[in-house]
């Protein structure tokens, strides 16, 4: 049976192992010594539409690797991604395959420095997440991974990992166009954050002012045409789509982000935001807007940073 390695147990680790897990796979949870004594004390719970369930997942803290696994699904923050590729390190071996959740692309090459040719692509989709207690709520049904190499080819170990991750209560799809697909999902993250972000408002507050849907409209404008001039343009069915979803009145939609702003969390504007703008300036793309947006979640990341911690 492949062995699994979650690297992180938040809300979409949490719960793609806990999916994994209760289609009985080997299913063990790299996590860090306080999240394990909370998941030892508590166990994994989740709340889905259908219902709420706990799991007692296998735990693993850094220091307890001892060999490598076959499939590490790498579930990590943006900011959190340089220490768990340190701590994952023992879990590594020749034949191991590393499927990262992050989004953007610059952890592509990160993960591919330290760990060469052990990466695969992957686009995750689950409206997950974590609550102040450590549990995992779940908002809507439907959930899915897409995987493939990044040069596109069907591999043994593609097909391979494919299996070990199906059949566990989400879709599993193989990619031969990963990176388009990446991209995708990067324009869809750093379009519907710089418009909530920039007007503080979810996608439906937005909307339903006057001059909201313009400025939404020229929010995407910017991003898409990013990922044109890079080679992985949006085809025109997809864009109009997305230009619906980011103009629809009454929408309740808000992208992790903006939470992490009203929570007074860090956010993941380097890795999302700023690394797509510095790619609008290497293509010679202007982006007015979206460099706005990165300025002002630096400002916020600055003064959580910055604030007082509790005694």
């Amino acid at each position: 049976m492949t062995r699994i390695l979650i690297v992180g147990a938040g809300a979409t680790g949490g719960y793609f192992g806990a999916r994994l897990a209760g289609a009985a796979r080997d299913v063990t949870f790299l996590v860090r010594p306080r999240r394990a004594a909370e998941l030892r004390a508590d166990g994994l719970c989740i709340t889905t539409p259908e219902g709420t369930e706990r799991l007692e997942p296998k735990l693993v803290t850094a220091t307890e690797l001892d060999a490598p696994y076959d499939l590490i699904l790498l579930t990590v923050k943006a900011g959190s991604l340089d220490a768990a590729l340190h701590d994952l390190k023992p879990a590594v071996g020749p034949r191991t395959v590393i499927v990262p959740f992050l989004n953007g692309i610059d952890h592509l090459d990160l993960i591919g420095t330290q760990f060469p040719s052990a990466v695969l692509g992957a686009v995750v989709k689950v409206a997950a997440q974590l609550t102040p207690d450590g549990a995992i709520t779940v908002s809507g049904p439907a959930a899915s991974l897409e995987v493939g190499e990044l040069d596109g080819n069907h591999t043994t170990r593609l097909r391979d990992a494919a299996a070990a991750l199906d059949g566990a209560g989400f879709d599993v799809d193989v990619s031969d166009h990963i990176l388009t697909s990446m991209w995708h999902k990067w324009v869809f993250i750093a379009t519907t954050t710089t418009i909530t972000c920039l007007a503080q408002g979810t996608i439906g507050d937005v909307a339903a002012v006057g001059g909201g849907k313009g400025f939404s409209d020229a929010v995407l404008a910017e991003t898409a045409a990013v990922s044109d001039a890079a080679g992985h343009p949006l085809p025109d069915a997809a864009y109009v789509a997305l230009q619906a979803t980011v103009t629809q009145e009454g929408s309740p939609f808000a992208p992790s982000m903006y939470r992490d702003i009203k929570d007074a969390r860090p956010t993941e504007a380097e890795h999302v935001l700023a690394a797509l703008a510095r790619e609008a300036k290497r293509h010679d793309v202007a982006t007015p807007l979206l460099n706005a947006a990165v300025v002002r979640l630096r400002v916020h990341n600055q003064h959580v940073a910055n604030a007082p911690r509790p005694s």
